[in-house]
């Protein structure tokens, strides 16, 4: 054979080569093919398009001051795909138990479970047997929007179902685990992520990259945090687990607040690694803005351990402080007892879920004589008093000319006044300012009536009462304010005594704020402004309001008499501050009850047990600095003889709350006399206000 030729026995092997080549493909088609053909279908179903989320951070709600009072925090949700355990990682396994607060045995247990069972049938499509109890009952968590806890009964079998499938994950919801969707060949499902902790920090993770145990991974998501717990819970408000803003600032400013979420478009393995090569679109995540609010931190502390003192003395049922920049109507601390944790909003019993509630904007009450400011300011800008206008006291009727009921007109129908509180010296000689002073109903009511009912009527929705303030949260009420002609014959006596009228603690802060910004009704506010997430400042919120309401002289006025309260002839001598000019009202207002008589039928009746009492002023007169409000529910049973009184419960907190305040907004002294020295005329001659 010539040498350019390979030799046969070469041939043949080069040939068998070939052939068996062309066998063992053909063999493996034929495998893949039909043999294991179910086998990989499910294999590769499970490389498939995927759209992984990148989570948006919600932004901050800050203090005046740039202080967080509500934040995000970057954590961990950690999680095990048990089938990517490798032996050799076992050694690490208690340095990871011992990094996320589980025992080795627990770890252990959550790593050798690596299938599910099937899925069961669904308990509406099981025929129920005649013996069968009836199915598991969910109950619904209001708070976070999902089932909550399931009840479990030993023999209803759908329920044995839940439980073996808890027992084997350790969780039967989809949050803690993700499976397959298609069964092995056993027919169970295999565990891809199983929940080994949801609140792992960035510090423990970078350890726990460190250990480098195959198949366990991390998550990053953002959960809600309130640093101060329930400090401006009312005001600042939370959100859920699910990121849904539920009251509060965190709702009403959600547009701004929250985050846009982004994604990233790929494909993925079977074992559900991200096959990069293959990414189609990466969105990146909008973090949300920041927004700053009017609350000081400090003054709302002050306010809120003030809250505390009164509870631990009186135990009322409720109460409200507030605080507020009058020129502007910003509030600076807002609170109410009873409050609450904002970080464990989810623990509270349905009994103490009312404590949620804003009762500041939400909860109506007869505000009593504070509500004598309206009748006093009106009348004087109406120029129909002055401050030594002489008012007869000694009245039990009087004849007036006005309009109720139906709107016919009544010619001198006599009208029953209100007993007074305080005695007079001589009841037939009340000046104005005496009647503010010493709060005096007849006085009041006499007042209203030289204005009429349609023109009182104008002066109360001028003050803003029946109206919602526009504070910047959901579930404010308007009150109730009657219209003149569904007044009845004693309205026009009663109401200028602050009866037959409801206001929320928020309207009566504002009508006195009114007086106190020299007669310009300022809207409350508390949002000051809004950032992106670099900083930039997207919008700034200024002032609302700005609709006067009597004239500056009129608040002046005004202000000069409201400080004789506050004086030794006044009700309140106990909110007087030396070296400072304090103008208030007190309020102490019997609360309406139902009461059974003896025939079984119930009617509302004043209690004379039960009180609202107040103390709503500002300081100092002559250039308001602070409005405060302090204004408490129900403090009868500790108080001395069972009654309430605002003098010795609201006038004593209001003090010692300003002294705290003057001190923190470092308020300057306007004059030195001793406190109650002055007559309300002869401060009026201080400032220069002409009677």
């Amino acid at each position: 054979m010539s040498k350019g030729f390979a030799s046969a026995s070469r041939q043949i092997i080069l040939v068998t080569l070939v052939l068996a080549s062309f066998a063992g493909v053909g063999a493996r088609l034929v495998w893949l093919h039909v043999i294991d053909r179910d086998a990989l279908l499910r294999f590769v179903s499970q490389a498939r398009y995927k759209i992984e989320p990148i989570p948006g951070r919600r932004g901050d709600i800050l203090d005046a001051n740039g202080a967080k009072l509500a934040t995000s925090r970057s954590l961990i949700i950690l999680g095990v795909d048990p089938q990517s355990l490798r032996k050799e990682d076992e050694n690490k396994w208690p340095q990871l138990a011992r990094l996320i607060g589980l025992s080795s045995a627990e770890l252990a247990k959550i790593f050798n479970i690596k299938t599910r069972p099937p899925a069961a049938k669904p308990a509406a499509l099981a025929a129920p047997s005649a013996n069968s109890a009836a199915p598991a009952a969910f109950t619904f968590d209001v708070s976070s929007g999902s089932s909550a806890s399931l009840e479990k009964s030993s023999a209803s079998p759908s329920a044995t179902a839940v439980a073996d499938i808890a027992t084997n994950n350790d969780t039967a919801t989809d949050d803690d685990t993700d499976v397959d969707a298609i069964p092995d060949a056993k027919g169970n499902r295999p565990i891809r992520f199983a929940k080994l902790s949801e609140a792992v920090s960035e510090t423990t993770f970078t350890a726990i990259e460190q250990l480098a145990i195959k198949g366990v991974y991390g998550k990053r998501v953002y959960r809600r945090a309130y640093p101060n717990n329930s400090l401006a819970a009312h005001v600042i408000g939370y959100v859920d687990r699910e990121e849904h803003a539920i009251t509060g600032i965190e709702r009403y400013a959600d547009l701004y607040l929250h985050g846009l979420n982004g994604w990233i478009e790929s494909e993925k393995d079977g074992k559900r690694v991200e096959l990069a090569q293959f990414r189609s679109r990466e969105v990146p995540a909008a973090h949300g803005y920041s927004v700053k609010l009017s609350i000081d931190s400090v003054a709302q502390q002050m306010v809120d351990e003030e809250l505390a003192a009164l509870a631990a003395k009186y135990s009322p049922q409720k109460a409200t402080i507030i605080v507020s920049d009058p020129k502007t109507g910003f509030i600076l601390a807002l609170g109410n007892y009873p409050t609450f944790d904002l970080n464990k909003y989810n623990q509270l019993t349905k009994e103490e879920q009312v404590n949620m509630r804003n009762i500041a904007i939400t909860d109506q009450y007869e505000p009593g004589s504070v509500f004598k400011i309206v009748a006093a300011s009106a009348a004087l800008n109406e120029g129909l008093v002055n401050p030594q206008t002489i008012f007869d006291c000694s009245l039990t009727l009087i004849d007036y000319n006005g309009h109720y009921g139906n709107g016919d007109q009544v010619k001198m129908l006599p009208r029953s006044l209100a007993p007074e509180d305080h005695p007079f010296e001589n009841p037939r000689h009340v000046t104005l300012s005496e009647v503010i002073s010493y709060s005096s109903n007849r006085g009041a009511a006499q007042l209203a009536m030289r204005l009429g009912d349609e023109k009182f009527s104008e002066y109360v929705r001028a003050f803003g009462f029946g109206l919602r303030t526009g504070f910047p949260e959901r579930g404010e009420t308007s009150g109730d304010v009657k219209k003149p002609a569904q007044w009845d014959s004693m309205t026009i006596t009663r109401m200028p005594m602050g009866h037959a009228v409801a206001a929320t603690a928020m309207q009566m802060h504002q009508a006195m704020a009114t007086i106190a910004s020299g007669g310009m009704l300022m809207r409350p506010n508390v949002i000051r402004e809004v950032r992106d997430a670099s900083g930039e400042l997207v919008f700034r919120f200024d002032p609302k309001g700005g609709t006067r309401v009597v004239t500056e002289r009129t608040a002046q006025t005004m202000a000069q008499m409201l400080m004789g309260v506050a004086s030794t002839h006044g009700t309140a001598p106990e909110a007087a501050i030396e070296n400072y000019q304090v103008a208030g009202k007190t309020g102490t207002a019997q609360k309406l009850l139902p009461v059974t008589d003896a025939r079984g039928r119930t009617r509302l009746e004043y209690s004379k047990k039960h009180h609202v009492v107040s103390f709503v002023g500002f300081l100092p007169a002559s250039n308001p600095k602070l409005a405060i409000s302090v204004i408490v529910d129900d403090a009868d049973a500790n108080c001395p003889g069972g009654v309430a009184y605002a003098a010795k419960v609201s006038a004593p907190s209001f003090k010692h709350l300003a002294e705290q305040l003057i001190r923190h907004f470092d308020i300057k002294p306007v004059y030195s006399p001793t406190p109650g020295a002055k007559s309300p005329a002869s401060l009026l001659a201080l400032s220069g206000v002409r009677q």
